[in-house]
């Protein structure tokens, strides 16, 4: 992947499909678990070691967060390395990513709106919901949606996924999910016992256990990355990653920590807002569809040039305008077999929003809502997370 070929947003960071990466990460633990002779570097795991490896992924945890607020902090105090998010910076792709060991390019959910005709146009995948239009209802919706097969299913060593008990055990989850033993928990005290209670359960053979923490995000979309929301959620994760390396402690345990993405505010004057009936959402055959930080644009055959001019006039320097043909060529979204509908989901162009800046439109049945913190673009706190490593 070469920046140079492309036009990119100021200041941007690329994604690392190599070992500066989660992609990298997910790869390398979907070999270990199924290969018992294989090591796992990241974790300092030798070869045909019988060892136990806890990941604890912390939504929208960026690196940006241990180099400002959490200095200082336990989690700090273990951090290896620095990894990239995968493109785009989202949840959808990024989480995916790390439950399959499989690209964006290869899974095909590329933000949390994609876009499928066969479901009816833009959809949100993880909840299953037509935009705008309730829940999605089709013959052998999820076996067709997420045609990726979960890095727990068929494999050699037992695994253990711990999510919120209200997504524990959705359609998404339950697919992505396959081959592991799902646990839902309510608190971040029960995830925290849930951890050593599944460390137990495997005993001296070891495994795998996966667990994920979603608070934080969800913190930092209402009141702000760097509100004291945020850094309060933030303490007491720390916390709790101290007090489960000391219950851990002497047993030989993994404790791996890292994130699917991270974040940046953005104040409400700098979103480009395209309103119904106007004459940029007339050029439009779909609504917009991945993120707030990064819209793919399904733009109708006949309008493309005239799109492309509002583009390149208005959105100087608030969004740069790349072909969907292009951003799928230049290798952002990763390695691998591309997803049957990709250039679909990619559309016919996309708007990298510059740094502070998003986008958005309406959709009739839709309730507008207003995020301070947003991700999904390609500054380096929305696409550094953080690796951390604790052998307690």
């Amino acid at each position: 992947m070469d920046a140079t070929v492309h036009s990119w947003p100021a200041g941007c960071v690329l994604p690392d499909y190599g070992p500066g990466g989660i992609y990298g990460l997910a790869s390398a633990l979907r070999t270990w678990l199924h290969d018992t002779d294989a090591g796992l570097d990241a974790a300092g795991v030798a070869p045909g070691e019988a060892a136990t490896v806890v990941l604890l992924v912390i939504d929208g945890l960026g690196a940006h967060t241990l180099d400002s607020f959490g200095r200082g902090s336990a989690l700090a105090a273990d951090r290896r390395a620095t990894l990239t998010s995968v493109f785009p910076s989202t949840t959808a792709s990024a989480v995916t990513t790390l439950m399959t060991g499989a690209s964006p390019a290869e899974h095909g959910l590329n933000g949390w709106f994609i876009h499928d005709r066969r479901f009816g146009g833009v959809i949100a995948p993880l909840p299953l919901e037509a935009r705008g239009n309730g829940p999605l209802h089709a013959l052998r919706l999820t076996s067709r949606l997420f045609p990726q097969r979960s890095m727990f299913r068929d494999a050699r060593r037992p695994a253990f996924m711990l999510s919120p008990r209200q997504i524990a055990f959705s359609p998404f989850s339950r697919h992505h999910t396959r081959g592991a033993c799902v646990r839902g928990y309510d608190t971040l005290e029960d995830l925290e016992d849930e951890i050593v209670s599944a460390v137990d359960a495997m005993g001296r053979h070891g495994g795998f256990v996966h667990a994920y923490y979603p608070r934080f995000d969800a913190i930092s979309h209402a009141y702000g990355c760097r509100s004291p929301r945020a850094i309060a959620c933030f303490r007491k994760i720390d916390a709790m990653y101290a007090r489960l390396c000391e219950r851990l402690r002497g047993r030989g345990v993994r404790i791996l920590v890292t994130a699917d993405h991270g974040f940046i505010d953005s104040a409400p004057e700098r979103t480009v807002n395209v309103p119904p009936a106007s004459d940029v959402s007339r050029m439009l055959a779909a609504p917009l569809f991945g993120e707030r930080r990064l819209a793919f644009c399904a733009v109708h055959d006949g309008a493309q040039d005239e799109f492309e001019a509002w583009a390149r006039h208005e959105l100087a320097g608030r969004a740069v305008l790349m072909r969907g043909a292009d951003c799928i060529a230049s290798g952002v979204f990763g390695p691998g077999r591309h997803n049957a509908r990709l250039a679909e989901r990619v559309g016919t162009h996309v708007l990298l929003m510059e740094p502070g800046w998003t986008i958005v439109d309406q959709v009739e049945g839709e309730e507008p809502f207003t995020l301070v913190g947003v991700h999904g673009g390609l500054t380096a706190d929305e696409m550094h997370v953080p690796l951390v490593l604790a052998t307690p």
